[in-house]
């Protein structure tokens, strides 16, 4: 069976790979599509085929999947440009045959206000209608997205947000990574929806408590109005769309798109996720 992952060269592609290996899996029969192959010596070196794959490249999409079983279809990073670039695996995964295509979405994607669901709705409407044995993996949030406010609050001794006491079920990437894997080297789970999320949820004020666990100082979470978020962006020197998508995503957590969890990531891994700590730590 051939396993191709796309975004191969990205942190949850490669945290994929590895758990797919860790698993068993042959080196031979796992592809790793990137767009620039130049980046994924290192898994060539591990006997892992690299094809190039550049989801703007329909014909490279194609070439990429011939041959092709299972496929990821790891969400693309470029918003507001992914439906068509995801269509254009879907379509190739359709003509290639391929009997299992497995997609990385967001939390209760179709009906949710987050600001990121619309694109992952679209793509999970075109998996529908494709007809292609498919399993959606709606993965809530990677607490590696974190780190970056963990190492500015570690040195400021403040978190400030506009997520009011919106909670985060997060995970750490590679709990997701071994969601996909299982799901990708197991029979079944075709049709599935998988809503993953942590074992936990936690508020801004829990997450202000772990950053100043890692970090060997109090850290204080800063509750802010969208309206101050917005002002102290502005001030940063952040420009207007990027500001809107800030708050956007904090005024969705404030509403509670990230705040569920019951325990399918867990079940689906065969161990608890990582806890907020253990993973800031890491990700720090």
């Amino acid at each position: 069976m051939n396993i191709l992952i796309t975004g191969a060269t990205g942190q949850l592609g490669r945290l994929t790979i590895d758990s797919l290996l860790a698993r068993g899996a042959d080196p031979q029969t796992i592809i790793a599509g990137a767009r620039d192959v130049s980046k994924a010596a290192d898994l060539a070196d591990r006997g892992i085929r690299v094809v190039a794959l550049d989801y703007d490249d329909t014909a490279s999409v194609s070439a990429a999947l011939d041959g092709v079983d299972s496929v990821l279809l790891i969400s693309g990073s470029e918003v507001g440009r992914r439906t068509p670039q995801h269509k254009a695996v879907i379509d190739a995964a359709k003509a290639a045959g391929v009997s299992k295509l497995v997609y990385t979405s967001a939390p209760k994607a179709t009906t949710s206000d987050l600001i990121l669901a619309p694109e992952h709705k679209a793509t999970e409407e075109l998996i529908a209608a494709s007809g292609v044995p498919a399993v959606i993996l709606r993965n809530n949030w990677y607490t590696e997205n974190y780190a970056g406010s963990a190492a500015q609050a570690a040195e400021t001794g403040v978190l400030a947000a506009s997520v009011g006491e919106g909670k985060v079920a997060s995970a750490s990437r590679r709990d997701f990574a071994d969601a996909a894997a299982v799901v990708l080297l197991e029979d079944g789970h075709i049709g599935e929806v998988y809503e993953l999320a942590g074992d936990a949820a936690w508020d801004f004020s829990e997450l202000a408590a772990a950053i100043g666990e890692v970090a060997g100082r109090p850290v204080e979470y800063r509750a802010l109005s969208t309206d101050e978020h917005t002002a102290q962006l502005a001030a940063a020197g952040l420009d207007e769309g990027t500001i809107g998508f800030v708050t956007g995503l904090d005024a969705g957590i404030r509403g509670g798109a990230l705040g569920d969890t019951d325990g399918t990531l867990a079940r689906l891994i065969g161990r608890p996720t990582t806890p907020l700590v253990e993973g800031l730590r890491a990700a720090v």
